[in-house]
């Protein structure tokens, strides 16, 4: 382990970092995340096939949530193309067959937002959801998304699915040409319940390129979709669109997965890890069990 080399690495947005006050991220952090997806040290490369790769950071295996960073080549679809697939809700209903309800909640700055995500999990594990302040950076041809759970008191958790936390989830777009990109998604995300973190941390890292390669497949199709449904709304690029109210900062508070309560899953965690070991590397599991938040 290099710890000097890890020192001197970028980190995170600092509303997650021990902070206890929701902020929207700043310039400063959206450098900070493109220099993680960007950086090489103390990420071990654990898959690469067709154009896709997944690394995980350099971590003791059983004590903390891995990041995860996934990177895909993109042939065929605009880097702009893929921004509005990210952003698009009503599409995304579409084409994420794990999604069982997604909606923004409010607007908290022209590009910030705070959203509701539940998705389908893999029987017998119970769903989940997530509520996170999103925020996004148009950098020329390059763009970002990212978020991080926070409490809203209009949502609290719910008896029927367990509340997931998302300690840092994002995407740096970057374009490679006029009609081609490359998109990574770097994500540490505590999905909770009573689930080994090994567990959590060996699916992560098989599941995150089908879930790639699922959205690459609804980027394609975009365009033709868009046309056909409100082609110029697109509040994420003017924001004078939006209808959504406006959210003081000071309603919201940072959400720690450990003030969250533990869902008793412990039936379903042998069976889990033994899909797991029977799955291997390659994961060929079924693209019903993938989702990205």
């Amino acid at each position: 382990m290099e710890k000097s080399a890890a020192s001197t690495e970028p980190q995170g947005p600092r509303p997650v970092l021990g902070r206890d006050s929701v902020q929207v991220p700043d310039d400063q952090d959206f450098r900070s995340f493109r220099s993680e997806c960007e950086a090489q040290t103390g990420w071990n490369l654990t898959y690469s096939k067709a154009g896709v790769s997944v690394w995980v950071q350099a971590m003791e295996m059983d004590r903390t949530l891995h990041k995860i960073k996934c990177r895909m080549e993109c042939h065929d679809v605009p880097a702009e193309t893929l921004y509005d697939v990210l952003h698009d809700i009503e599409y995304r209903k579409k084409w994420d067959s794990n999604v069982i309800e997604t909606f923004d909640i409010a607007r908290l700055t022209v590009n910030a937002d705070v959203g509701y995500y539940s998705w389908r999990c893999p029987k017998p594990l119970k769903n989940r959801d997530v509520i996170t302040l999103r925020s996004w950076l148009p950098m020329g041809t390059d763009y970002i998304i990212m978020n991080y759970s926070v409490k809203h008191p209009k949502y609290p958790p719910r008896k029927d699915l367990v509340r997931a936390v998302s300690i840092q989830t994002g995407y740096l777009i970057q374009s490679t040409g006029p009609k081609s990109c490359i998109i990574t998604y770097l994500a540490q995300v505590d999905p909770k319940g009573s689930l080994p973190k090994w567990v959590v941390n060996k699916s992560s890292q098989f599941l995150a390129p089908k879930a790639m390669k699922k959205m690459y497949k609804a980027c394609v199709k975009y365009p033709e979709w868009k046309q056909k449904h409100q082609p110029h709304f697109k509040p994420w690029l003017h924001p004078e669109q939006s209808p959504l109210p406006c959210l003081a900062l000071s309603e919201l508070s940072v959400q720690h997965a450990d003030s969250l309560e533990n869902i008793d899953e412990s039936a379903v965690a042998e069976s889990r890890e033994e899909r797991m070991s029977s799955a291997g590397g390659g994961g060929e599991g079924s693209d019903d069990d993938t989702s990205l938040t």
